[in-house]
């Protein structure tokens, strides 16, 4: 067997050009994994802000509700305030025409309007209390 200077360099060279290859394409690998990479981190960092944005959107409405909720408190509070005074106003008007004495027969049913006027009532018969 004869060994050739062409031999020995088609041999060198079969190695050099596969470690050559093997080189460029571990290359080639390397940045096509690293760029997967950049892009999964991406994607990640894409859905982190759509999550933020979606939970801005859910806080953004549930004060919106709260909001609302508090109005329609609010407004509740009023009218019953408005209520109550009306109530206070009347029992006001009232006072000058309440008898302590309970066996009283002279006293009258009257009628107390939304605006605290007193009107008497003749629908009702005074029934005199009997002791």
């Amino acid at each position: 067997m004869e060994i050739t200077f062409d031999s020995i360099i088609s041999v060198i060279g079969m190695f050099l050009s596969g470690s050559a290859g093997a080189f460029f394409t571990w290359r080639w690998q390397r940045r096509k994994v690293k760029a997967e990479a950049e892009i999964e981190e991406q994607d990640y960092y894409q859905q982190m802000m759509k999550d933020i944005a979606d939970d801005r959107d859910y806080y953004k409405q549930e004060r919106n509700d709260y909001r609302q909720a508090l109005r329609s408190y609010d407004e509740r509070i009023e009218d019953l305030e408005r209520k109550v005074a009306r109530n206070g106003r009347m029992v006001e008007s009232m006072r000058p025409f309440m008898c302590a004495n309970l066996a009283c027969k002279l006293r009258q049913r009257v009628v107390i309007s939304e605006e605290g006027t007193l009107k008497q009532d003749n629908d009702y018969e005074s029934k005199p209390t009997t002791d």
